[in-house]
């Protein structure tokens, strides 16, 4: 049995959550949280809640099953909108920044 947990509108570059996600993936649920809580990144505290919340409704499907036995199946993080600001530059011009998102998915399931 399969549970999914998603964050969505999360203000990090997709790539940068995809750094710690890949951690992650294909661990035991209890080990990935111990990795997380480790992880000096800012978007591991993110992440940890993604992950608590897919064990949460993991458990809420299924009252029986051990949260022990859960495994991180999948771990993504997609690219959401892009906020788009000028930054000023000298003789009237401007640069584009770039304000990316990325919406994180996790899936868990038992082996």
């Amino acid at each position: 049995m399969q549970s999914r947990a998603v964050a969505k509108y999360v203000r990090v570059s997709p790539r940068k959550a995809d750094r710690v996600l890949a951690l992650i993936r294909g661990l035991q649920v209890s080990r990935a949280q111990e990795l997380l809580a480790f992880t000096t990144r800012p978007i591991a505290v993110q992440i940890g809640k993604v992950l608590k919340s897919a064990v949460a409704n993991a458990t809420q499907k299924d009252e029986d099953l051990d949260p022990e036995t859960l495994r991180v199946k999948m771990a993504v993080a997609g690219a959401g909108p892009t906020m788009k600001r000028l930054e000023y530059r000298a003789h009237r011009r401007a640069n584009r920044i770039l304000k990316r998102m990325s919406h994180i998915t996790i899936v868990v399931g038992d082996d």
